[in-house]
């Protein structure tokens, strides 16, 4: 709901002209969220409607063993939602950062997965339509189609189109070279990383950490 809202208030009510909007929706759909709770997000977010505006604010710092972590929130209280974040990462022994500290380390682009699915198929209807790569996960089976953030619409339809559906797909952040963790500071990084998702405030969390077997 709170994205939703962003996205109306920066870029317009009508998704059909504002593709943020339109992703966060799809979203919501996803989740079973009611058109009338669409509707009314966007309504407050355009003034229609009175509501709380939120502010869109993105923590950067480090988890134990040198793991680099984004926290990206949606708040009306920076104050507490900043107290929250730092006591997450101090609780676990990680570290705040400042702005830009670590988001040099990723790149913004579009993910479709997919589980279950034949390798080729997936793979030719992406080429099909225009992806940048195919990522294969051989201990499980699941495939990953990359594209662009402008091209990911677009890609994600003409695979639908042709009848190649994502279980699940958005734009998202990924790192450009993972850091292995394992053993005790595995466990410390993945209860820092619960800790941060679990706050109301926070809507993504992102980081470079690739956990051992």
């Amino acid at each position: 709901i709170r994205e939703i809202g962003v996205a109306a208030r920066a870029g317009g009510g009508d998704p059909a002209n504002n593709p943020r909007l339109r992703a966060a929706i799809d979203k919501g759909m996803a989740q079973n969220m009611s058109k009338d709770v669409v509707e009314r997000a966007i309504k407050k977010a355009t003034g229609e409607l009175e509501g709380v505006e939120y502010e869109e604010i993105r923590y950067e710092g480090y988890a134990p063993g040198g793991v680099a972590v984004i926290v990206d929130t949606l708040t009306d209280n920076r104050v507490r939602t900043v107290a929250e974040v730092r006591h997450a990462f101090g609780k676990c022994g990680g570290n705040m950062g400042t702005e830009g500290s670590v988001a040099f380390m990723f790149k913004r682009l579009g993910v479709l997965s997919f589980e279950g699915m034949d390798e080729d198929t997936v793979t030719e209807a992406a080429i099909e339509a225009g992806a940048d790569d195919v990522v294969v996960y051989p201990e499980d089976g699941a495939i990953d189609v990359v594209t662009s953030v402008e091209a990911f619409e677009a890609v994600r339809d003409a695979m639908a189109a042709a009848g190649v559906v994502p279980g699940h797909a958005e734009v998202t952040y990924r790192a450009d070279n993972d850091i292995a963790v394992d053993g005790e500071t595995a466990d410390q990084v993945r209860k820092m990383l619960d800790l941060l998702e679990d706050l109301d405030d926070v809507q993504a969390v992102y980081s470079n950490a690739q956990f051992g077997a």
